[in-house]
């Protein structure tokens, strides 16, 4: 793995109407007992965008490329004792509360140093979400079997101009994803970015997930 050519995509994504969706959400989500945040959407997301884009939910072992029917998504983690990544195994089968739940309650583990070692195994695809700290743009390192992962900037405002003329404020995340060109080739890392962006910028279809 350490021969990996390792590149990295990146884009804007306006997440406006993401914003909101999770602002009117999050009340509901607190009456039972769930904090809310952007990542379980975007996991959600991912997955979708990963569905229609095969490839990318692979992995390399020996001299075979394994497409995974499945998404085990791993959450990048900072922890004292430096990065870990605890999965949420068959993660298209959980709905985005149930999702937020168990990302909370693993990574909290990670942090204090309680996580089991299986929950830190099996992952397909991984998410690091470096804005988190500040950053904007980054060129996150594959997490090793896995083919690719993305990464999340933090979420800034842009003013951009509508079909009217008109000046509007918009949402903007900075997403990236850093493909290994041994397995996945440019075209295709640009045709998931262009997936998961049209899933985030029209995220309508997630609601029924927060039911």
């Amino acid at each position: 793995w350490k021969e990996a050519p390792q590149v990295t995509s990146m884009e804007d994504i306006d997440v406006s109407d993401l914003w909101k969706m999770k602002e009117k959400e999050k009340k509901n989500a607190e009456k039972l007992g769930v904090k809310l945040t952007f990542m379980p959407l975007i996991v959600k997301a991912t997955i979708a965008a990963l569905k229609e884009n095969p490839i990318i939910n692979s992995t390399i072992e020996g001299d075979e490329i394994l497409i995974k029917k499945y998404f085990n998504i791993g959450i990048a983690t900072e922890t004292d004792v430096g990065l870990m990544v605890p999965v949420v195994k068959i993660a298209q089968n959980k709905s985005i509360l149930e999702i937020a739940k168990e990302i909370s309650e693993i990574t909290q583990k990670a942090r204090e140093r309680t996580i089991d070692i299986m929950d830190l195994k099996g992952g397909t695809f991984t998410i690091t979400n470096y804005g988190s700290v500040g950053g904007t743009y980054g060129t996150p390192i594959i997490n090793f079997p896995e083919a690719a992962i993305l990464g999340l900037g933090r979420i800034f405002d842009r003013v951009v101009m509508d079909e009217k003329g008109k000046l509007k404020n918009v949402k903007i995340l900075p997403v990236s994803v850093t493909f290994d060109h041994r397995i996945i080739d440019g075209a295709q890392a640009a045709r998931f970015l262009e997936s998961l962006k049209m899933f985030l910028e029209d995220p309508e279809h997630l609601m029924l997930e927060l039911k």
